[in-house]
């Protein structure tokens, strides 16, 4: 894995205007940034990241299994009582996954680590999926690229065949986001060009104006039933809103599903390690809650947790990440080495839910800059790569969108 700098499209921006990729600058700075890419042996991607995201992939199935049966472990991950049924249920019935994405920490040595599964509401879809690969055929087609180069990209393909798995020929499917939004919108859009591709209708409707009819379902704004939707809104927010009361009732079949509330949540992490402990593409990760009944010899946390808390006590005294079971771009994160704080995050939206400590994993340095790798999941795969990258140890919302090949 190398950082290797080169020459830039010439009119990759009047490209990107064309394509409706408005927000390849954010705020005065750049978002999507190919002054430079990453590049990768083959046995790194299949190896090092292709495999092992989608092995962790199932391991997470067999994550919610265990927590919709569990009371408690549904507690420690703040699902609401009322909607819980709502969640197992989705579960039971196998309602459809669509996407996901791991993020891990990886210096091109392995074995790549797991810092959050974004398993809900991902996004940088568009310039993972599209920008990038056209970034590609563009740099081999110029000759920056040597031939025979390639690139960890199958998303779109993968998505358009999901769908078609999934759906009968010309379904209608609805999709939501956030009005005003242009990064989710560029996400929705690119899962409703691939909804289309794969021969079903996909119709577009802001968040807010959604409505319910009388009978209890959800209408987009030209009064028509949504059967299918697919929502880039959270399920930590949803079930929290007060149109999470009509979802049972409204006979919509939401994309990603309920039980998708139990894989981005942080709190996974936690159960991930109880459940495969040692595991090498796991950090040891544990409920702050259950640390300290451990530690004070209270509760059932005493005996299924203070084992393995004892044995992962001197890698997290090393150093650990605290994070709320519910935060997004890095929001309310610190991390502590040698018992020092050496960095946290300026927004602190979600300070207020419940934290886990996860065991730190430093990202490796590339100019000055700390790359995150996002392993995308298409239905139960890994199907490509997206990368960005930050001066920050923590990734938020404005660090810099990154290509990626791989070497002849």
């Amino acid at each position: 894995m190398q950082k290797i700098a080169l020459p830039e499209r010439p009119h990759w921006r009047d490209h990107a205007k064309e394509v409706g990729f408005t927000f390849a600058d954010m705020h005065g700075a750049p978002y999507w940034d190919e002054t430079s890419a990453y590049a990768f042996t083959l046995d790194q991607i299949e190896t090092d990241l292709e495999d092992p995201a989608t092995e962790l992939h199932a391991m997470c199935r067999e994550a919610v299994d265990l927590i919709i049966k569990s009371e408690p472990l549904m507690e420690r991950l703040a699902i609401p009582e009322a909607h819980r049924d709502l969640v197992a249920e989705s579960w039971r019935r196998g309602d459809p996954e669509i996407y996901g994405r791991f993020d891990f920490a990886y210096d091109g040595h392995g074995p790549a680590k797991l810092l959050e599964y974004n398993a809900d509401t991902p996004t940088s879809l568009y310039e993972s999926a599209a920008f990038q690969w056209q970034w590609f055929e563009d740099q081999l087609a110029a000759g920056v690229l040597a031939e025979g180069s390639d690139q960890f990209n199958g998303i779109h393909e993968a998505l358009v065949a999901r769908f078609g798995e999934v759906f009968e020929p010309e379904s209608d499917l609805h999709f939501t986001a956030v009005g005003g939004s242009p990064e989710d919108y560029a996400t929705v859009e690119a899962m409703g060009w691939a909804a289309r591709e794969a021969g079903l209708g996909a119709h577009y409707c802001d968040l807010d104006k959604i409505a319910l009819s009388k009978d209890g379902q959800f209408l987009d704004d030209e009064d028509r039933v949504m059967g299918v939707l697919f929502k880039l809104y959270p399920w930590e927010d949803l079930l929290r809103d007060d149109y999470a009361d009509h979802i049972a009732g409204s006979r919509c079949l939401f994309l990603e599903p309920a039980w998708k509330a139990l894989l981005s949540n942080k709190g996974i992490l936690p159960v991930l390690w109880q459940m495969f402990e040692g595991h090498p593409n796991l950090l040891p990760a544990f409920f702050e809650h259950d640390i300290g009944e451990a530690i004070a010899g209270r509760g059932a946390a005493a005996t299924d947790v203070a084992g393995a808390f004892e044995r992962a006590r001197a890698q997290l005294a090393a150093g650990h990440v605290r994070k709320p079971i519910l935060s997004r771009e890095g929001a309310s994160v610190t991390i502590i080495k040698d018992g020092e704080i050496i960095e946290e995050a300026h927004n602190t939206d979600y300070a207020e839910h419940p934290r886990i400590l996860q065991a730190y994993a430093p990202l490796p340095q590339f100019d000055g800059f700390r790359p995150v790798i996002g392993a995308w999941i298409v239905g139960e795969t890994c199907a490509g790569i997206g990368m960005r990258e930050d001066r920050s140890r923590i990734t938020q919302d404005l660090s810099r969108f990154k290509p990626h090949y791989i070497v002849a």
